[in-house]
């Protein structure tokens, strides 16, 4: 009879804890991380992805997915990564709100832009359209 009684008692606490939240019920959010933005390539509006990107106001990093080193700067020059290398993922910045664009200091052509979701990306104007 003991040997019942010492495998009852774990099972009783354990049942315990679940019926007061210690199992089985939804998980406490996670923080999420910053949102990332690859660098594809030299291929224009087609190398950055997703661009454009839903990040208005949020925490960006870019990741340099291409062979060779990217700069990443907003048209009007608030922020600028540094010299992205192969592989690498630039520090993170916070991004404005929609309608800014950006592009890629060593490769203008490169473009891309953020957009609040709800609409398309913001019209390109000025140099590195």
């Amino acid at each position: 009879m003991r040997s019942w009684l010492l495998k009852a008692v774990p099972l009783a606490a354990v049942a315990a804890a679940w019926a007061c939240g210690g199992g089985g019920g939804p998980a406490a959010p996670s923080p999420s991380g910053p949102v990332t933005i690859n660098i594809i390539g030299d291929r224009g509006s087609q190398s950055f992805s997703p661009n454009p990107a839903t990040a208005a106001g949020q925490t960006v990093v870019f990741r340099n997915n291409d062979s060779v080193v990217h700069r990443v700067q907003l048209n009007d020059g608030t922020i600028d990564t540094g010299d992205i290398a192969p592989g690498a993922t630039s520090r993170a910045v916070t991004m404005p709100g929609a309608g800014t664009n950006y592009h890629c200091m060593v490769h203008p052509g490169m473009i891309g832009a953020v957009s609040s979701g709800s609409s398309g990306p913001p019209p390109c104007t000025g140099l590195y359209c």
